[in-house]
């Protein structure tokens, strides 16, 4: 228990991982069925390129489901009560054997699910006699179904039953929401790495970086929404047992880390966002993006590591395992996603 703090770090890596690359199909799916096909034929292929980062996500999983006590605080306390025929007093869910079937199925559904609505989209713009866009279509409507089924489950497993007998009704809908608010956030910085490269093969309209901005926004206030939803609820009808999670990470070690988050995801881009000129500047959106990001990571390492008693508590990124873990992640991210570019001719190879 003395390292999961920082063995939080990678479970905040995972999901921070996994979600960009759910979103990178996520994003284009969502374009097509609002029927933003300009938009989508502009990006939709820079987004896709995020769906090679399943290969280092999938790692990630597996290095947490193997390492399970250290994964799960509940998972040690359950096995000793089981072995000293105590029995663990949990519910199914928690069944570690259904878990880890479970979390691989879905992964690799997911996965494939969304690996062949890319290259779906790709093929049906080189050869749309050969590939016709009505498969395209088929994926794009399953897509939205996995995404919610599947992130409300990973919300359940890595955040809301660290705390065993702790829940929100609303808990699921909260955190795969807030992880794809993260996704644009990333994806802005990303097309604006890539447009003042001078590489891409296809340029696209800086008129995107407005209607980014507009999108980022409008996750900006849902997130804030569904983020005080699920607290109003508790707080209101005064439940000790569901408040004590909150007071216990507000009052005893992590509110500076809550108001940071808060800022980056919902305060800063409300504020500078209100402003059609900032909305046109792509400086500023990046900014924000990246803001967003990092508040996603933030947000999602209090919700896992503060799911046990405050003395265990830790400060992010503190120390050398923290550092290299995320430097590690995020360097095979980072060439995961250069590769595919590359592959797709996206970008040009200098």
């Amino acid at each position: 228990m003395d390292d999961f703090g920082s063995w939080s770090i990678l479970t905040t890596n995972f999901l921070i991982i996994l979600y960009i690359a759910m979103s990178g199909a996520m994003f284009p799916a969502i374009l097509h069925l609002c029927g933003a096909h300009r938009w989508r034929a502009q990006i939709g292929f820079i987004s896709g390129t995020c769906t090679a980062l399943f290969p280092v996500a999938g790692i990630l999983l597996a290095i947490l489901l193997i390492n399970g006590e250290m994964t799960f605080p509940w998972l040690k306390e359950a096995r000793a009560m089981a072995h000293s025929g105590e029995g663990a007093h949990l519910s199914g869910w928690y069944n570690y054997t259904f878990l880890v079937a479970r979390e691989v199925i879905g992964f690799l559904v997911v996965a494939t699910l969304s690996i062949c609505l890319v290259r779906r989209q790709y093929m049906a713009e080189a050869d749309p006699d050969k590939f016709p866009i009505s498969r395209f279509n088929a994926l794009v409507i399953l897509m939205p179904f996995a995404y919610i089924l599947y992130g409300t489950m990973v919300a359940w497993d890595f955040e809301m039953t660290l705390q065993p007998g702790w829940h929100s009704a609303s808990y699921g809908a909260y955190q795969f929401q807030s992880a794809f608010h993260g996704f644009l956030g990333f994806f802005i910085v990303l097309l604006y790495v890539l447009d003042r490269s001078g590489r891409l093969t296809r340029h696209f309209d800086p008129q995107v970086f407005n209607h980014m901005a507009q999108f980022l926004l409008a996750m900006s206030l849902m997130w804030v929404y569904l983020y005080y939803t699920q607290y109003l609820v508790m707080w209101y009808g005064r439940l000790p047992t569901d408040m004590e999670r909150y007071t216990r990470m507000m009052d005893e070690g992590y509110m500076f880390i809550g108001i940071v988050f808060l800022v980056l995801k919902f305060v800063i881009p409300f504020v500078l966002f209100l402003f059609k000129s900032n909305r046109h500047n792509p400086a500023i959106i990046m900014l924000v993006g990246f803001g967003v990001i990092l508040g996603t990571w933030l947000e999602r390492f209090v919700w896992i590591s503060g799911s046990v008693a405050s003395e265990f508590y830790h400060i992010p990124l503190s120390n050398t395992f923290d550092i290299a873990i995320t430097v590690l992640a995020m360097g095979l991210s980072w060439l995961a996603i250069g590769w595919a570019l590359m592959n797709w001719w996206l970008v040009r190879h200098d």
